[in-house]
């Protein structure tokens, strides 16, 4: 495969953008340069927000919330460094390695998931990459948790070859691999594997046919200017992610990002924001941190474009709203789920 070539304007060049494997590739100049990409996170709030929600309501139906519900099938004792992460065995956060969950373990949770109204079960494994024995195991979820109705993701880490193509055999709709950072700040938070490496594996995940979730981690030290970058290397993926994730790093004591500032409530809005006018038919989650952000930023969140939320208590390892505060937070604002205007998902049962 020769390697791809991209000539970007000077603006976009500052943010070194990494051409990934194909089929996903970068277009001959930028679409959205680094200044651009900038020009929108310092327009003034206001009118940030008006082009934010003219984006979304041009390209999905007026209060459309997905609902997908992020499941652990293999917690803790990663070999990698990521700074922020909780489940890394070098950093002594409490997490407890454990085992693959067993299938009916799983199932269990993607019937419960679909009852509370989600219409999409993720399942994620704390891995570097999935070794053969674990393979056959997840392809038997992907099976069956297809088989109940629900959408199929899984974030395992990079990707062999033929591994992603296994996956989509198996009835995988989605596939997680997130570039966490801009590249010149990735170095900050991670050192066992290159921005390359993630880059790699989307290319893999594409040439399988598989659809992108895609996005990164903010308030971990970097700039605004390096925020932006994260955004500008997402949206100039060619085609940039179906699904883009954005969190609010958690701070969990133990790891080497605890201790930080937090970064400003409206700084992250202005994230979705940009991200929902870069990526304009992209499901934009509120991923990570959204119990810590209260319901008056998430409210703004949502005017700022964000159309989907992992939903259920928990994420992976860290605290998330239950379903029912979720609940209760979309009906004040008047949203309707992913699941309702498809007429799929039964309500979830919540006390009065």
């Amino acid at each position: 495969m020769s390697e791809l070539k991209t000539v970007l304007p000077a603006a976009a060049q500052a943010v070194s953008f990494h051409p990934p494997a194909a089929p996903i590739t970068l277009p001959p100049a930028a679409t959205w340069p680094l200044a651009d990409v900038l020009a929108l996170f310092d327009l003034p709030f206001n009118d940030l927000m008006f082009q934010a929600q003219t984006a979304h309501r041009a390209n999905f139906p007026a209060g459309d919330v997905e609902l997908a519900t992020l499941l652990s099938i293999k917690t803790g004792g990663c070999e990698e460094d990521c700074s922020y992460c909780p489940q890394a065995a070098r950093y002594d956060t409490g997490v407890e390695a454990k085992k693959l969950l067993g299938i009916d373990t799983v199932l269990d949770a993607a019937r419960q998931a679909k009852a509370n109204g989600a219409t999409r079960f993720c399942m994620g494994a704390a891995w570097r990459s999935p070794k053969e024995r674990d393979m056959e195991k997840v392809e038997e979820m992907v099976r069956e948790v297809k088989a109940l109705g629900l959408e199929t993701c899984a974030t395992l880490g990079m990707l062999e070859e033929g591994q992603a193509d296994r996956l989509k055999q198996a009835g995988l709709d989605y596939y997680n691999h997130n570039l966490d950072t801009a590249p010149e700040f990735y170095s900050n938070v991670i050192s066992t594997r290159e921005y390359q490496d993630r880059l790699d594996t989307l290319g893999k995940v594409r040439n399988a046919g598989l659809k992108v979730c895609c996005g990164g981690i903010v308030g971990m030290g970097e700039s605004r200017a390096q925020r932006a970058g994260l955004i500008a290397q997402l949206a100039n993926l060619n085609p940039y992610p179906e699904s883009v994730p954005v969190n609010h790093l958690v701070q969990v004591e133990g790891t080497p990002l605890h201790g930080l500032d937090p970064l400003d409530a409206f700084e992250f809005v202005r994230t979705i924001a940009v991200a929902r006018i870069t990526m304009p038919k992209a499901r934009v989650r509120l991923s990570a941190g959204r119990r810590q952000m209260g319901e008056a930023v998430q409210a703004m969140c949502f005017l700022a474009g964000a159309n989907s939320i992992f939903y259920g208590d928990k994420l992976l390892t860290t605290d998330n709203p239950e379903a029912c505060d979720d609940r209760a937070l979309l009906e004040k604002l008047g949203l309707v789920t992913r699941g309702a205007l498809l007429d799929s998902a039964p309500k979830a049962t919540c006390g009065g």
